[in-house]
This record gives C-alpha cells, sequence and structure tokens, in this order.
C-alpha cells in the first residue's frame, strides 16, 4: 500500500525554517556534476593520485620522444600532441601526468603500460586498436592510477581475440579511478584481474571505481572482474552482451548505471569455478537480464563521492566523457 506524506503544520518553528534551509543546500550538492566542469583530482579508490603534480609540462609529438619523457619516477608532466603510431607498449614511470593536447591526440595501434608504478594520471588520450597481445592500458602490479576522459576504441571487423582488452588492471593493483572514458566498439571492455589462479597475489586488492564512463557497443568485461572490490556507478551501457561480470569471490556495487540493448547486465556466475558477489542499487536497466547468485556485503564505500540518479546519467555521460572535455 503506498502512504501519503503528513500535512505539514501552518505555523513552522524557526529550526523547521532552518531544516528545509539545509535541505535545499544537501539537493543541491547532489545535483549532477556539469559535463563541461570535470574534476581537477579522482573520485573513488583512486583519490589522492596526482601524478606528476605542477611539474613543469613537455609537449611531444614522436615516439621516441615520448618514451623518453616518461621514463624514470621523476615528478613530471607529459603532453602528446598528435596521434602517433606504436607496436606494443610504451612503460610509463611513476609519478607521471599523461595528457593529450586537443581532442584527436593519443596513440593507434598499441598503447600504455603502468608495471610496478605508482601514481599514475593518464588523461584526455585518444588509444585504439590495440593489436594483441597489447591492450589499450595495462595497469600491472601497480598502484594509485587515475584513468579520465580518454577515448578507447578498436573495431568489430576482426576476430575477438585480435585485439586484446581496452582497459586491463591486474597483477594486485590497487586503488584505481576508471572516469568520464569511452569505449567503443569491441569485444573485451576491461578485464580486473586476469586469471582464476592469481588469488594469492590479487586477494585483498584490485580496488577499482567506474563512474561516468560510456561502453558503446563493447561485447563483455564491462568490467569483467576477479577476487578484487569494485564500484561501478553512473556509467552507460550501450549495445553489451554480458556487461558488469563478477566472479572468484569479487565484491561489486553496481549502482545508478543505465544500460541499453544488453543482454545481461550484471551477472555473477558464468564462466569461473567460484561465482562472485553483487549489489545492485537504482540502476534503468532497460530490460537486460541480472543473474545474481550472490548479494554481496560491500555496499558502501569508503570514500565520498556524490552519486547521480540513472535518469540525468545518459545526458551526463554523453555530453562529458571521452576527450576534449577538459
Amino acid at each position: 500500500m503506498r502512504t501519503r506524506p503528513p500535512r505539514a503544520h501552518p505555523q513552522r518553528s524557526a529550526l523547521a525554517t532552518a531544516a528545509v534551509a539545509a535541505l535545499a543546500v544537501s539537493a543541491a550538492l547532489a545535483a549532477p556534476q556539469p559535463a563541461a566542469a570535470a574534476e581537477s583530482s579522482p573520485v573513488g579508490f583512486g583519490a589522492g593520485t596526482t601524478g606528476g603534480g605542477s611539474a613543469t609540462a613537455v609537449t611531444v609529438s614522436t615516439l621516441d620522444a615520448f618514451k623518453s619523457a616518461v621514463a624514470g619516477s621523476t615528478s613530471k608532466v607529459v603532453r602528446v600532441n598528435g596521434l602517433i603510431s606504436l607496436s606494443g607498449q610504451v612503460d610509463i614511470g611513476s609519478n607521471t601526468t599523461v595528457l593529450g593536447v586537443g581532442s584527436a591526440s593519443g596513440f593507434t595501434g598499441g598503447g600504455l603500460r603502468l608495471k610496478k608504478v605508482t601514481n599514475v594520471v593518464v588523461r584526455n588520450l585518444n588509444i585504439s586498436k590495440p593489436v594483441a597481445p597489447a591492450d589499450g592500458i595495462t595497469v600491472q602490479a601497480s598502484t594509485k592510477v587515475w584513468l579520465d576522459h580518454n577515448a578507447f576504441s578498436s573495431d568489430l571487423d576482426h576476430g575477438k581475440d585480435y585485439y586484446d582488452g581496452l582497459l586491463d588492471i591486474n597483477h594486485g593493483s590497487d586503488y584505481v579511478t576508471v572516469s568520464w572514458n569511452t569505449f567503443k566498439n569491441h569485444y573485451k571492455g576491461s578485464l580486473v584481474g586476469h586469471s582464476d589462479n592469481n588469488a594469492s597475489e590479487d586477494t585483498g586488492h584490485l580496488r577499482v571505481t567506474y563512474h561516468h564512463n560510456w561502453f558503446d557497443r563493447v561485447n563483455s568485461r564491462i568490467p569483467g572482474l576477479r577476487f578484487g572490490t569494485g564500484h561501478f556507478y553512473d556509467n552507460y551501457v550501450v549495445g553489451a552482451s554480458t556487461a558488469v561480470h563478477s566472479r572468484m569471490g569479487a565484491q561489486m556495487l553496481v549502482q545508478n548505471n543505465v544500460f541499453r540493448d544488453t543482454e545481461v547486465a550484471v551477472t555473477t556466475n558464468r564462466d569461473s569455478d567460484v561465482d562472485g558477489y553483487a549489489n545492485l542499487t537504482g540502476n534503468d536497466l532497460g530490460g537486460a537480464a541480472t543473474e545474481v547468485s550472490q548479494v554481496g556485503t560491500f555496499t558502501s564505500p569508503p570514500y565520498g563521492y556524490t552519486v547521480e540518479p540513472a535518469s540525468t546519467v545518459v545526458a551526463s555521460v554523453t555530453a562529458g566523457a571521452g576527450t576534449g572535455k577538459l
């Protein structure tokens, strides 16, 4: 039975008036962030990641210059001007910020690797067609990473193994935020935890936040998470076969996302011997199925964040995600 709210009294005390004002302020704070107002620092598990901080920026336009600029662990800010072709992956050092110039700069044919590093920011890059075994970005045995406002893509003209992942996070990596990116036209989107047999390294790690990303015609792994803890909120998923996939005891909080033309929005019981866990709240499934065999205990992330309702997610994400928005 639906109940009606109590009638308000004709006179209100000063205390009640103050409470109303406080609620108005709270509502304003909870309103969706304008798409053009990109965060200056990460929200989520990657909070506190600063990259190169205030180091003087160096602009590069060739592969050799880029490799040299991002090496080592001293604080550095590297701006990529233009689209650079590469084969395989380039290793990025600790305490690094990589920024694309404009809306069309970045890499094609391969990608970036963050291996045994910490405190790395990658923003505003186009990363396309990473031919296997390269991923668009690999985060391996690394901590404190912020991947923001990038555009990842390939095509669906080849078999599913011709390209590798657009973004893979593995080997005990931790404290990562993936925000305001586009992922388009790809089979295997974002794998977190590379193997069912890697529990000893991954358990207690692989804490990743995905928010305000646009997955458009990405077949699966949105994300695929083993062992870790994932917060997936305010994302827009279109044209997936299997989207969020929690397995091998992983905990996923799936909150206020929008799914369209998707077969299975969330699953916890596919492809591994051990199921995962998931909590779903506030999502617009758009007719997609869910396969949640185990409801998880991860219901309250250990950080501050503002979640917008699913009703505004499509407008916010399509306007604000990807390159050229910083």
